[in-house]
């Protein structure tokens, strides 16, 4: 790669399918709420699964701590 690649490089929505999107976040939801606000990967609240779905379909870049944190609430609820 010529340039040092960014968060943004290469910004695109649907690189995942809305389908992939929702099952991935159900599974979040479902295993969230199973286990206390944790799964085998750690804790919700520290997770970047979420932010990274919504990279990957939506083209939206969640950096603010605010913005993260209101997005898994609404994801996990």
């Amino acid at each position: 790669m010529k340039n040092k690649p960014t968060c943004k490089t290469g910004l695109k929505k649907n690189l995942i399918s809305l389908a992939v999107f929702e099952r991935e976040l159900e599974l979040c939801r479902n295993l969230s709420h199973e286990n206390g606000g944790k799964c085998g990967w750690g804790r919700c609240k520290d997770c970047g699964v979420i932010p990274l779905l919504y990279k990957f379909h939506k083209g939206v870049l969640l950096e603010d701590e605010k913005d993260i944190k209101n997005t898994k609430e609404k994801s996990l609820k």
